[in-house]
């Protein structure tokens, strides 16, 4: 593993943690690490980080303020 990949895992916590979860990454960064772009892809969705989670996830929360509010009526 290159020095640039090592810091970026280094410094970022989520990354270490999913790296740990998911061991079989230390050797893809290894032999190619030009794939840390799919890692961190990969942990988003795993981790529901993507912007299309987080929307969802506001939606949610907005129609259980919605029915609360149904609800005190």
């Amino acid at each position: 593993m290159n020095l640039e990949t090592i810091v970026k895992i280094k410094n970022d916590a989520m990354i270490q943690k999913y790296i740990r979860e998911n061991s079989y990454w230390y050797k893809a960064l290894n032999r190619n690490p030009n794939l840390m772009p799919y890692l961190i892809d990969n942990m988003k969705k795993d981790y529901k980080l993507t912007t299309a989670d987080k929307i969802n996830d506001l939606s949610n929360k907005l129609d259980l303020i919605k029915a609360f509010m149904n609800a005190l009526k």
